[in-house]
């Protein structure tokens, strides 16, 4: 039968080939219904005369009309490319796009074969392809992900020991194989050793390194797999040209999933340098986008002590950000303890949105240590000793009046009363039953109702053997001493206060207030603190002054001349 579109769509196919168009050949494969008509026409003579069990004979026609190796000596050859052709016209004749599993399948196969084709000395010529590829099935798997009905008999166990295995997701399934394409960009050995044609931009496959790294770093974010995520920052680390070689888009991007990335594992300097430059380089018209990398950005400086002033939540992509960050900022630099533990309260209002965004144990537990700096701060400003340079007495903070303030702030935010107050309604240690007494309860006495007992059969009032002699705490759980001392000490270990501790009589002295104020001495400001101790690297970004060494990055920021 003849197959007149085949035939036409193929004799294109070749000549664009021939012309090595790369870009040309991508626009020419569709891979997501509806086909355009041409396209419809084309599947129906594949269906017609070229159905499964004919699969040798589509693959000579493809291997007759397509070239076999590039023209001129020394021509690489175009034989996992036609394979790849042969591939491409399976899926479009075979796919049902109502089956979205089977589609994902048959979309990872081609993937499979367009990845078996880039590692070719013609490989250069399917990249355009195997990016628009990798977007559709990134695209499809997230998806697929989000129907749990229809994925999750998929989960596949991965063995890692006799007792333990780990789940690999539809998802995550998809990034491993896009990983391996990028990996194919990452490792071109092809060219100048720096990366570089004679213009100073990116050649042969290494165009593709931050494209490819996109889509992996969305799908490992999506499926929360940082340790996979890690392994493509330290590849384009230590092999990868310039990020800012690259168009803006794909380095906005990428540094936001970089700053993702240090911000998940507390490396909050890091975060805001790669978020700033991210958020910098994003378009003004891409709201949504700088909306996202700003909540990070956000994020990452509340923890290093720095606000966002109020013409940032003026900002069109800011919308709804101040009702949510101000109160919590406003909390942490007047060190109001109780205030603080509100806003990061469970059944705080806005705590479901900061658990969307997987931020609140970032700020709860951080932020925490600036609210103490600034408590201790105002104490000293309401209550500390000036002291006398003259006769060389140092400033002193009590820290009898810190615990004091402390212990004052915790029963506000625990919800307790002075008992003396007229109506008071304060709660006893029995209304704040801590977690561990359902396994102190006391036991009924002899002459009493028997006990109820649960569906297994354990009567109310059980105590574990091992918990006898435990009981419940006298009371709230409140400030001592010990802990004031132990912060305290801990804040002067991070450099966040200046001075040292006096243990017999209770002080915190502050040193080196000669020339200065006590406040600017002994409190010194908590971003010019941390920031001092940086050296601006962030591992992941590869910038210019980083020299490359036989596929190597070689960092040169602190090399001096021989």
């Amino acid at each position: 039968m003849a197959t007149p579109t085949l035939d036409k769509f193929l004799g294109e196919v070749s000549s664009l080939m021939r012309e090595n168009n790369r870009n040309q050949i991508q626009n020419y494969l569709h891979y997501e219904p509806p086909w355009p008509p041409l396209y419809n026409q084309m599947v129906s003579e594949l269906r017609q005369t070229y159905p499964s069990f004919q699969q040798g004979n589509l693959e000579r026609k493809c291997a007759e009309v397509l070239p076999s190796e590039e023209e001129g000596d020394g021509g690489g050859s175009y034989t996992s490319f036609i394979s790849f052709m042969v591939k491409y016209f399976t899926f479009i004749r075979d796919v049902d796009a109502t089956q979205l599993l089977d589609t994902h399948d048959k979309l990872k196969a081609l993937l499979s074969q367009a990845s078996i084709a880039l590692s070719s000395t013609t490989g250069l010529l399917i990249l355009p392809t195997v990016i628009s590829l990798s977007r559709t099935l990134s695209r499809l798997a997230i998806g697929l992900d989000k129907r749990p009905d229809l994925v999750a008999y998929l989960t596949s166990q991965t063995s890692t020991g006799e007792e333990s295995s780990e789940r690999i997701t539809l998802a995550e399934g998809s990034a491993n194989l896009i990983r391996e394409a990028f990996k194919k960009c990452a490792s071109e050995r092809s060219g100048n050793m720096s990366g570089l044609d004679g213009d100073g931009k990116p050649e042969g496959r290494r165009i593709g390194i931050y494209l490819m790294a996109n889509v992996c770093l969305k799908l490992f974010f999506h499926c929360r797999k940082l340790r996979s995520a890690e392994q493509i920052f330290a590849m384009i680390y230590q092999q990868s040209p310039p990020l800012s070689l690259y168009p803006a888009a794909q380095r906005t991007t990428f540094l936001y999933y970089l700053g993702r990335y240090h911000f998940a594992n507390n490396h909050f300097y890091r975060a805001q340098l790669a978020l700033q430059a991210a958020y910098n380089q994003c378009h003004r018209q891409a709201r949504k986008q700088r909306r996202l990398i700003l909540i990070y950005l956000i994020t990452s400086n509340m923890v290093l002590g720095r606000f966002p002033r109020p013409h940032i939540y003026q900002r069109a992509e800011a919308g709804g950000l101040q009702g949510k960050f101000e109160p919590l900022c406003r909390a942490t630099a007047k060190g109001d303890i109780a205030s603080f533990r509100t806003l990061t309260d469970i059944n705080s209002p806005f705590t479901s949105w900061f658990l969307h965004w997987r931020i609140l144990l970032q700020i709860t537990n951080r932020c925490e240590v600036l609210v103490w700096r600034s408590l201790a701060r105002r104490t000293f400003l309401l209550s500390g000793n000036r002291g006398d340079a003259a006769n060389k007495k140092a400033p002193t903070l009590n820290l009898e009046d810190l615990l004091t303030l402390a212990t004052f702030l915790e029963k506000r935010a625990q919800g307790i009363e002075s008992q003396s107050a007229p109506g008071s309604t304060a709660r006893t240690s029995d209304d704040r039953k801590q977690t561990g007494s359902v396994f102190t309860s006391q036991p009924t006495t002899a002459g009493t109702p028997p006990a109820r007992r649960d569906k297994e059969g354990v009567p109310d009032g059980y105590i574990d053997p091992d918990l006898l002699d435990c009981v419940d705490p006298p009371g709230p759980d409140l400030p001592t001493m010990e802990v004031v001392e132990g912060i305290v000490a801990s804040l002067v270990e991070q450099d966040l206060l200046h001075g040292f501790i006096s243990h017999s009589q209770k002080r915190f002295a502050i040193t080196g207030a000669k020339n200065a104020s006590a406040e600017q001495v002994g409190f010194p400001n908590v971003w010019a603190t941390i920031s001092a101790k940086m050296d601006g690297e962030v591992p992941g970004w590869v910038q210019e002054g980083q020299k490359q060494v036989d596929g190597m990055t070689m960092h040169m920021t602190g090399a001096r001349p021989v």
